[in-house]
């Protein structure tokens, strides 16, 4: 804990090293395992196949269950890399954390607000996108104004709020478990009584981790695509 992030600066703006590196990680992993799952197509999937075949039929329940398929199909990869993004940065942090010179350079990239702030606004961005795109300029302006025109403001805040709460629930979530994470491996290094205590409640709050982390990553898409419905469909 209380660890420094390294940063360099290029061209006067500062890069965060870790979220660099870590980002690229992330990114290489989803997309080996994309790779790896699809390398030998079958008509009767197996193994690796069969795994990445349930996680789309996973992400297409989420999407069918906030709109139909005609309109959804399109959000259907958008959907696929997110959860399967977001679950494995939530997860590389929880093995270890890399400190050098006092530098944190390996934790998980969604334990930074940064991060996580930055990739709710390119999916709420997306849903304004698409809501243009759907429904025409015109008729997306005038849905701020419904059901009734005062509402307008409060429509408008809405779409801050929630950039704010979708970044914010997964960095909270993924940070604090992290931060106790620390906090049993300090002990853990305190003694051997400290030792011996801290191993049994290591091994069990990873485990909690692994189930928090993966409801966030659901949480996070689930929402995503709740958020798109309300753009694209023309009921709302």
């Amino acid at each position: 804990m209380n660890h420094e992030n390294p940063y360099t600066e290029i061209l006067g703006i500062p890069f965060n090293l870790s979220n660099v590196l870590m980002i690229t990680v992330a990114c290489v992993i989803v997309f080996l395992i994309a790779v790896l799952c699809s390398r030998r197509l079958q008509m009767k999937p197996t193994g690796a196949q069969n795994f990445m075949e349930w996680v789309l039929d996973f992400v297409r329940g989420i999407i069918d269950s906030n709109m139909d398929w005609k309109t959804g199909a399109r959000f259907h990869l958008l959907a696929l890399t997110l959860i399967m993004y977001i679950f494995v940065s939530n997860m590389l942090g929880l093995p270890f954390a890399i400190v050098i010179d006092g530098e944190l350079w390996w934790k998980s990239p969604t334990a930074d607000p940064l991060l996580t702030l930055t990739l709710a606004s390119l999916v709420i961005g997306l849903t304004h996108y698409y809501g243009v795109k759907l429904k025409g300029t015109k008729e997306y302006i005038t849905g701020y104004s419904k059901p009734l025109a005062f509402l307008t403001p409060i429509n408008i805040i809405e779409e801050f709020a929630n950039t704010l709460t979708l970044g914010l629930r997964l960095f909270g979530n993924i940070y604090a478990g992290e931060v106790l994470l620390a906090l049993i491996a300090s002990l853990g290094i305190s003694g051997i009584v400290g030792g011996v205590l801290a191993f049994p409640l290591m091994m069990a709050w990873q485990g909690y981790s692994i189930f928090v982390g993966s409801i966030q990553a659901f949480i996070f898409t689930m929402l995503t695509m709740v958020y798109m419905s309300h753009k694209v469909n023309k009921s709302h």
